[in-house]
């Protein structure tokens, strides 16, 4: 964590110099607004620390507050930074080619105060865009065939919700507008893979209620991710419980005789020691395999070892990069950054884009999304 959060203030701290620079050298203001404008840098800085810290404190306002304004210039930050480092790399290559063919290419060239106001209307463009699209809520549909689903069950209706991060920003209205695509689904089964919350929990009352509202007939599953941890696990899995889901924390179990249901911690729990020290092949070795059985897993990373021991992995994390052009840098860590994939042996991945936002309240060609993948009955498996 210590090494995650040097590496965060680093970089953030250098896109903040970066776009410093290219504020004054086109706005050319002096000291005092130099330092009016390292002060508000200062504080967007540390704005994620301070919205942690308030939440601590019991506040609700504040971090609240704190969040919108501080996701809402990192978001804003990114894009501009994204955008600005493109014209930047143009300008190298205008020059270069000047050298190189000893030809003034000036002219192709923006101006001074073009090269900073182009990408801060294109930044503020998008995150207009943006913050609709993250309430544009697609419901994904899949469909797996396969000879283990009992005759007399013939389907079953899986709904997969990830990434959801309740808490400061996103809140009662976009659960509700979540919830709704949930039940439009008609689930038979609803899981999460991780992040449901985030933050400390304070004032999700409301919430819990909306998510108790949902009782598939095969009940529902949740797996811890990342901000499970961060967040403090006993009181995110409380809150898990209470709304109504199985919290699996390295167990697996048949549900109804239809279809097998696995989960397994985060990697995070061991950074926090609390680890069920089971790997994935020793939870998935107790299940009947004659059953199709559904492992539920935070981030997408297949555990190879383990792949004859499960039919479908449903994953998150990612959330296909959230915004463009992050999902290119995510692809370094993650191949399998949204969709279905199928494996060796007939095995199925399938990676959410996530149904909520983290950070930055927008989405950028990473819509989110509920996802119903059923599966049916068939003589034989895909």
């Amino acid at each position: 964590m210590i090494l995650f959060l040097l590496t965060f203030f680093l970089v953030y701290g250098g896109v903040h110099a970066y776009v410093f620079w290219k504020a004054r050298a086109a706005l050319g203001f002096g000291v005092p607004g130099g330092v009016l404008l390292l002060l508000f840098m200062l504080v967007m800085v540390l704005a994620p620390i301070l919205v942690r810290l308030a939440e601590r404190m019991g506040l609700e306002m504040l971090p609240r507050v704190l969040a919108w304004a501080g996701y809402g210039w990192m978001g804003l930050l990114f894009l501009f930074f994204s955008v600005s480092i493109i014209l930047d790399l143009c300008r190298l290559t205008v020059f270069l080619a000047g050298l190189l063919f000893r030809r003034d290419f000036a002219f192709l060239s923006l101006p001074p105060g073009a090269v900073f106001a182009v990408p801060l209307i294109v930044a503020v463009g998008i995150m207009i865009y943006g913050y609709w699209e993250a309430w544009d809520i697609r419901t994904e549909k899949l469909t797996i065939l396969s000879a283990k689903i009992p005759e007399k069950v013939g389907a079953v209706r899986i709904v997969l919700i990830s990434d959801v991060h309740l808490g400061l920003i996103v809140r009662e209205r976009r659960l509700e507008k979540i919830l709704e695509a949930v039940k439009d689904a008609k689930p038979d089964l609803l899981v999460s893979t991780g992040d449901l919350v985030d933050g400390q929990g304070i004032h999700l009352d409301g919430l819990t209620r909306l998510l108790q509202e949902v009782r598939p007939k095969y009940g529902k599953f949740a797996v811890t991710g990342n901000h499970e941890f961060y967040a403090g696990l006993q009181q995110t899995v409380a809150f898990t419980e209470k709304a109504g889901f199985t919290v699996l924390r390295g167990e697996g179990l048949p549900v109804a005789d239809a279809i097998n249901v696995a989960g397994v911690d985060d990697a995070t729990a061991k950074v926090y020691g609390l680890s069920s020290n089971l790997s994935e092949e020793e939870v998935l070795a107790k299940l009947p395999r004659e059953q199709f059985t559904l492992l539920l897993k935070h981030r997408p990373q297949v555990n190879g070892d383990a792949l004859d021991a499960f039919d479908l992995q449903l994953s998150g994390h990612v959330h296909k990069g959230q915004i463009f052009p992050f999902n290119l840098l995510t692809w370094f860590f993650y191949p399998v950054r949204a969709g279905h994939t199928l494996l060796q042996n007939g095995t199925h991945l399938y990676v959410s884009r996530g149904t909520g936002t983290w950070g930055p309240p927008v989405r950028f060609l990473a819509p989110p999304e509920v996802t119903l993948i059923e599966v049916v009955r068939a003589p034989y498996s895909e």
